[in-house]
């Protein structure tokens, strides 16, 4: 019971904090559940918890969504997902939270990365490759997914939109590698339906009210709290991945 409050509120707070940043709740969530479930519990629940939460935005946001950016974005996806699904690929967990979180820190050193903008076909299409690689491999890619955006002059409503919907997407694609294609389930891991049922509405209601706060802030303030969310959430991977190669090294 104490797990599945855990869930339910983890749920709710990540979804806040993704729809009023575009991201980082997705991580957050990841970090929680793989602590305490099964990884295919976790992949699971983060999946349709992201999912639902993503989905919601996207409805809430629609009006903004920046729809050129998903023809080319699409065909990475779906070229990094029949990429895993060819080779039945389950990385090194370790080694991709490492390179998740290493990305924003060197999109603000290195040159050739701070011209990446969304907005340009080429760029799209590199996102949708490695992004839905990343979910497929770790579950989340809010560090990476943001570099993307650096350069973009979307406003804040554009930017959390257009995240929401590619989101969607890449979470629909990581369940069905993980449950449709590896075989992995944890429907047998959780106390029952209602849990479901549960993730579902607290994901719609975190959703709403992170819009709410959202149409709130000002641009300042929304890029100001994107910076300092997503540096921050990119060193916290470096170093759980550190941590969980530590005892390899013993």
């Amino acid at each position: 019971m104490w797990i599945a409050i855990l869930v339910l509120l983890s749920v709710l707070v990540t979804a806040i904090i993704s729809g009023v940043i575009g991201m980082a709740g997705g991580m957050i969530l990841m970090g929680i559940l793989v602590s305490i479930q099964s990884v295919p519990a976790a992949m699971t629940l983060h999946g349709i918890a992201q999912a639902t939460s993503n989905g919601s935005r996207t409805w809430i946001l629609r009006r903004h969504i920046v729809w050129r950016v998903l023809p080319p974005y699409l065909a990475g996806a779906a070229l990094a997902f029949a990429a895993f699904v060819a080779v039945l690929l389950v990385p090194d967990r370790a080694v991709i939270y490492i390179m998740i979180g290493s990305f924003p820190w060197l999109a603000r050193i290195l040159p050739a990365l701070r011209g990446l903008n969304v907005e340009t076909p080429g760029t799209a299409f590199a996102c949708g490759i490695v992004v839905t690689a990343a979910q497929l491999a770790a579950g989340a890619s809010g560090p990476l997914l943001d570099v993307f955006y650096l350069n973009t002059r979307l406003d804040r409503l554009a930017i959390v939109a257009t995240k929401a919907l590619t989101q969607t997407l890449g979470h629909l694609l990581k369940l069905g590698y993980y449950v449709g294609v590896i075989g992995l389930t944890a429907v047998d891991d959780l106390p029952g339906a209602w849990l479901w049922a549960g993730i579902i509405v607290m994901a719609v209601l975190g959703s709403r009210l992170g819009t709410l706060i959202l149409v709130r802030i000002s641009e300042a303030q929304f890029r100001r709290a994107s910076e300092i969310a997503i540096l921050a959430l990119g060193a916290l991977c470096v170093v759980r991945g550190l941590y969980e190669l530590m005892p390899r090294w013993g």
